[in-house]
């Protein structure tokens, strides 16, 4: 369970790298989804 999990990340990972085009890029994605993560903890 714990394996289909990490790779589930892992790949969800990838495909979220291969979408940005720069590092500035990467890092605007990144704090998108840490946004997003702290708005729906805070729910």
């Amino acid at each position: 369970m714990a394996t289909k999990i990490l790779a589930s990340l892992a790949l969800l990972g990838c495909f979220a790298l291969a979408g940005c085009n720069t590092v500035a890029g990467a890092g605007e994605d990144i704090s998108k989804a840490g946004n997003a993560i702290t708005k729906s903890a805070t729910k």
